[in-house]
């Protein structure tokens, strides 16, 4: 299933719940070293009597230092659970530079459609990009609501005339369209324009 959004994936494998950003993560394993206003003094005072006592950390320049009282079986728990982490973050990398996502990004909308410019494509360009374009249909396409094709060209050619239900059917319709366009040498430079007002002007479209 397409993984469309990083905070549902983020709760999806419980990286929030788990509490492992840094700041959380001091807070589990030390306390906050306080500061004060001195009357006297004027100004804020650091406590004193954890220097030496335990360990400390400094979050960036100027940020507040921890005392860290974990012991090293809770520090090496965090150390797996990071390890996990990073690598949950390497798979949802892997798979947004995969395939159709590698082009096209992740398509989030429920309703959309695609405009298709290939301007002065040379025959194995044009190929090209249709192979690319079979691919989001197939990965990507089928997982949302409806979709319209349009292609921009000096007499603008449309799939169909407003957003269709995706289905298997559909989609392997569209694909087939697709693969039936014929390649064009020259393009009216008003074109791309004319068919983007033309995919806006279907209401239901959301992208």
């Amino acid at each position: 299933q397409s993984l469309v959004s990083s905070s549902k994936w983020l709760q999806r494998y419980g990286l929030k719940r788990n509490k492992l950003s840094l700041s959380q993560i001091l807070s589990q394993i030390g306390f906050q070293h306080r500061k004060d206003y001195v009357t006297t003094l004027g100004k804020p005072v650091a406590s004193r009597y954890a220097d030496g006592l335990f360990p400390q950390y400094k979050r960036a320049q100027d940020g507040p230092v921890y005392n860290l009282t974990a012991k090293k079986e809770l520090i090496l728990h965090f150390v797996d659970c990071l390890i996990g982490a990073i690598e949950l973050y390497k798979q949802r990398m892997e798979w947004l530079t995969s395939q159709s996502r590698q082009i096209f990004g992740v398509i989030q909308e429920q309703c959309i459609v695609i405009v298709l410019d290939f301007g002065t494509a040379a025959p194995t360009e044009f190929d090209l990009c249709r192979d690319a374009l079979s691919m989001v249909l197939v990965e990507q396409v089928i997982q949302i609501s409806r979709f319209n094709l349009i292609r921009a060209a000096q007499d603008l050619i449309k799939w169909q005339q407003k957003c269709t239900p995706v289905s298997e059917r559909t989609v392997k319709s569209a694909v087939k369209w697709l693969w039936k366009l014929e390649h064009m040498t020259a393009v009216s430079h008003s074109s791309s324009a004319e068919a983007l007002l033309e995919a806006m002007a279907d209401e239901a479209v959301s992208s």
